[in-house]
């Protein structure tokens, strides 16, 4: 059974995703969140029975964003390479982006240890998912080791959301167009 994305919910779910990534999971109590969202606390309750419900519902809808973007990405490219390409290049621009603090689901993974907690089961699934997806997309390409390269890249996209919030963008942007550039061009068929 899902609940309608009423108003309440929606702005619920509009002011947790803003500040649980610029200020973390745990440092934004049920308080914060009932009154940026200018709901009431039975309104909070209603919607999510527990906090963690509400982070996994602001991960679902990440995981969402991310999946839609990608569809977007995929219907305009020509081949399995210009999607990689366009792939690499949203990513730039998520980690080099003015404000940057990271992947929403590295920072959660980082506030919830144990990794059969519900929040990390989820963040688990994600990973998983793009994996797979980058892995399906390197085997399309023609890689020949498909698995090796979606590791790789998500190796590289993880430090580059890393990179981008704590570094020089600039050179995190660089470094990361040259390292996929090898990556592809290591295998590129002849």
């Amino acid at each position: 059974m899902s609940i309608t994305a009423s108003p309440a919910r929606s702005r619920l779910l509009d002011t947790a995703a803003r500040l649980f990534y610029t200020e973390g999971i745990q440092a934004v109590g049920v308080d914060r969140l009932v009154s940026e969202a200018k709901i009431t606390r039975a309104t909070f309750y209603r919607q999510f029975p527990a906090k963690d419900e509400l982070v996994r519902a602001y991960l679902e809808r990440t995981h969402q964003a991310v999946r839609t973007k990608v569809e977007e990405l995929a219907k305009q490219a020509k081949t399995p390479r210009d999607l990689i390409s366009a792939l690499v290049g949203w990513l730039v621009e998520l980690a080099c982006t003015p404000g940057t603090r990271g992947c929403a689901f590295i920072n959660a993974a980082a506030e919830y240890p144990d990794p059969d907690h519900p929040v990390r089961v989820l963040i688990a699934e994600h990973r998983r998912s793009v994996h797979q997806g980058l892995r399906q997309l390197f085997a399309d390409a023609g890689h020949p080791h498909p698995q090796q390269a979606a590791t790789t890249l998500m190796l590289l996209r993880d430090g580059a959301m890393v990179g981008g919030a704590l570094d020089d963008p600039a050179a995190t942007r660089a470094a990361l167009k040259q390292a996929v550039s090898t990556l592809l061009e290591e295998y590129s068929p002849h």
